[in-house]
């Protein structure tokens, strides 16, 4: 696919170190994307400067506006002239040149709605840290269609917007981005494209450095998160099953690498899984809490300020 017919929409916030080596990364794509549009939320720090200083156009939103899929959704209604949108967050580093062509390459096929590529271990990673990205991203790229479901339940439905591409008449054809949700747009469109019969392309040669060392409290907010999206969008349980199975499968897997790499970690990735577990349990029944405890167990605060 012709290069001028790609965009590339960054959300970022105080990005930091890292966001001036997924800059410098950007500027060595072969070929360049047709345009970059970096989604500046009140950035502090020189952020959006950067940006500028490498000649990609800056949008500045005010500090507490943005919403995971509202925000995106909004920028892609101002690039829907372009024929594929590609989405990245600011801390997730083009691996090499050709990574941006790579995952936009399955586009060829009318079929596919969306892609998303492979997410390596940033860097230093602890065992951990590693693991999770290579369970979620593994070296072997597949499709995906409804079909799937059977096989893979809330797996098929799996997507990444640190490094992900729509075709834009797909994402607009299936209602865009949604708003309001405290993560996991990604995942929403995926399953309704899906379900509209879209096609989903795992990229694995088009690789971005992407992962988190999150703490035990952490894992909890974040999976905290996870169980409130999930309550919002019960329709996705529904029609594609409980993510328990999905959850199982990744624990065994954890457990097998940590006794290969480092089983010393064994009893904080026993710790961990609790927690994880927890929070999403208690992020199902989130309708329930009081807005403090809310936003308390949340990591994504600002969100109940919007939605309490």
């Amino acid at each position: 696919m012709s290069a001028n017919k790609v965009a590339v929409i960054i959300p970022t916030w105080n990005g930091g170190e890292v966001w001036l080596r997924c800059l410098d990364a950007l500027r060595q794509q072969i070929p360049p994307p047709g345009y970059v549009l970096v989604v500046d939320s009140g950035s502090k720090d020189g952020t959006d400067a950067a940006a500028l200083k490498d000649g990609f156009d800056v949008l500045l939103l005010a500090k507490g506006t943005f919403d995971h899929g509202g925000t995106r959704q909004m920028a892609a209604e101002r690039l829907a002239a372009f024929n594929v949108l590609v989405y990245l967050t600011q801390d997730a580093v083009l691996a090499d040149p050709n990574a941006l062509a790579q995952l936009v390459a399955p586009f060829a096929d009318p079929r596919v709605g969306a892609t998303y590529g492979r997410q390596l271990p940033r860097l230093g990673s602890g065992a951990i840290e590693a693991h999770a990205r290579l369970f979620n991203y593994p070296p072997r790229s597949t499709k995906r269609t409804i079909a799937d479901k059977a096989r893979m339940g809330i797996k098929a439905a799996f997507t990444s917007n640190s490094f992900a591409a729509y075709r834009t008449e797909a994402l607009m054809a299936v209602g865009g981005f949604p708003q309001s949700l405290i993560l996991g747009e990604d995942m929403v469109v995926a399953a309704r494209m899906l379900q509209a019969g879209w096609t989903i392309a795992y990229v694995a040669e088009a690789q971005v450095r992407h992962s988190h060392g999150y703490s035990v409290a952490q894992e909890f907010k974040r999976y905290f998160d996870i169980g409130v999206m999930h309550q919002d969008q019960a329709w996705i349980l529904r029609d594609f099953g409980k993510p328990e199975g999905e959850g199982g499968r990744f624990v065994r897997s954890e457990i097998a690498y940590l006794l290969r790499h480092a089983p010393w970690l064994l009893p904080s990735a026993f710790i961990r899984t609790l927690a994880k577990y927890l929070g999403y349990k208690l992020g199902q029944h989130s309708s329930s809490l009081a807005l403090p405890i809310k936003r308390k167990l949340s990591m994504h605060q600002g969100f109940w300020d919007k939605h309490g």
